[in-house]
């Protein structure tokens, strides 16, 4: 750690850093951000910067309003989108209290703990996303609703276009940050891209999500567009997804792969996902947090409805990709459920500990999903034993109320913050009247 902070102090001088700006996240999972001058930075190693917790999404009650942030010094980088002008340098923050008591609300700080409970067993969580977002021509809307920067598809090459210079522009950025990029890509639905980091430990790709949702919006700023993560912004499109892929490792071993069983998919492989499948429907007010969130669940394309696995099963709601010869360290399972809007520290919490579960208790995989899940008929699926996810937030919510799984790995803090949120979000958009009642009922009622 003294050599970790000894190199930022120095990058800090040799690069002229003007700024450091200090990140965390609130419950919601928005990023917050302090910038403190270079002169700061030494104290805030050892004596962190203090805030009012209470003014932050769910962080603090206001009795114990007072916080402080310390930063990790493994996460500094200078943000490249600064350039020359000030540059500036981020690192991402641990809260605590004033006593130097972890703060139970610090969503980081929940991925820590989940992460250590999962090392106590012997086990390290490797997590790789792929984010899909949406390009906009603005944040405004008029009547026709928002507006794509394209109308290109799926793997389409847009030569000059927008979303091609974009994608560009925002992997090198990410690379200049230390963050890997796997692929990136044209999207199905007009405007849409995707960008797939490469897989890490859980709280490195935690932090990574953060970065990279400011990159996005930082490089769609610097082209004259804007970009957004909202899981459904288009009711003819598909949706914006953050497929994650998972796996746990026991030491250097992938702890997923067995040579010679089915699929290559060892016992624990087979307890995590049944784990997962298990406990989708609880985690779903976190993995799915906005009403917004369930429009993309229910609206078809490649978004999963119903609680089944599937070997390369695009519809299933957890998928176990096609085995390539050789390559057993790369043995995983896919999570397709999780959107791009999602907190990613709380997020990868439940999914850890919903497959951990699985593993302790010694759950049973039920038989995979082989057919195409959306073409079969309710019947059908009832028969083979598919249960849907929920169907909107407040389904999620009377999930996520009665959830031991849930409230533990979260702590009661964060637990009945996220619900207090989540049902006022409910108790707000319940309460609207929408164009949809307007232009199917005002005339003929």
């Amino acid at each position: 750690m003294d050599k970790q902070r000894d190199f930022v102090l120095r990058t800090i001088e040799e690069r002229s850093v003007k700024f450091v700006r200090l990140w965390f996240t609130d419950v919601v999972g928005t990023l917050k951000s302090v910038a403190i001058a270079p002169a700061e930075v030494e104290g805030a190693f050892t004596e962190g910067i203090g805030f009012d917790g209470s003014a932050i999404e769910g962080l603090s009650r206001t009795f114990e309003s007072d916080l402080l942030a310390f930063p990790d010094p493994s996460t500094f980088q200078t943000l490249p989108w600064r350039g020359d002008i000030d540059p500036t340098g981020r690192m991402f923050c641990d809260i605590t209290t004033p006593d130097g008591v972890p703060a139970v609300a610090d969503p980081r700080n929940v991925l820590k703990r989940t992460l250590e409970r999962a090392a106590d067993r012997g086990f390290t969580f490797y997590t790789h996303p792929e984010i899909e977002f949406y390009l906009l021509r603005s944040s405004k809307y008029g009547e026709d609703g928002p507006q794509p920067v394209d109308s290109a598809g799926y793997f389409d090459n847009v030569p000059g276009g927008t979303a091609h210079d974009f994608r560009r522009r925002s992997v090198r950025m990410l690379e200049d940050l230390g963050i890997s990029v796997e692929f990136s890509h044209h999207e199905a639905g007009p405007g849409q891209n995707e960008i797939d980091l490469r897989y890490a430990d859980a709280l490195t790709t935690a932090d990574n999500i953060m970065t990279f949702r400011t990159v996005v919006k930082e490089v769609a700023i610097e082209q004259g567009v804007y970009a957004t993560f909202m899981p459904k912004p288009f009711s003819q499109y598909p949706g914006s997804g953050m497929h994650t892929h998972l796996s746990l490792f026991e030491g250097d071993a992938n702890a997923f792969y067995e040579p010679g069983a089915q699929y290559q998919l060892s016992k624990i492989g087979r307890q995590f996902i049944a784990g997962l499948l298990k406990h989708a429907n609880e985690i779903s007010a976190v993995t799915n947090q906005f009403v917004n969130s369930y429009k993309r669940l229910w609206g078809g394309d490649e978004a999963p409805s119903f609680i089944c696995w599937g070997h390369n099963n695009r519809s299933a709601l957890v998928r176990v990709p096609l085995y390539k010869p050789n390559k057993g360290q790369s043995a995983r399972v896919e999570y397709r459920a999780i959107d791009s809007a999602a907190n990613p520290y709380l997020a990868f919490s439940l999914l850890l500990a919903a497959g951990m579960k699985g593993i302790e208790e010694g759950y049973e995989l039920p038989p995979e999903a082989e057919d195409d899940v959306w073409a079969l008929t309710d019947s059908e699926r009832r028969a083979l034993g598919y249960s849907p996810l929920p169907a909107s937030l407040d389904h999620a919510i009377e999930y996520m109320e009665t959830s031991e799984l849930v409230a533990e790995t979260l702590g009661e803090q964060v637990f009945n913050y996220v619900l207090a949120n989540k049902r006022a979000e409910w108790r707000d958009y319940r309460s609207q009247v929408t164009p949809f009642e307007l232009q199917r009922n005002l005339e003929i009622l």
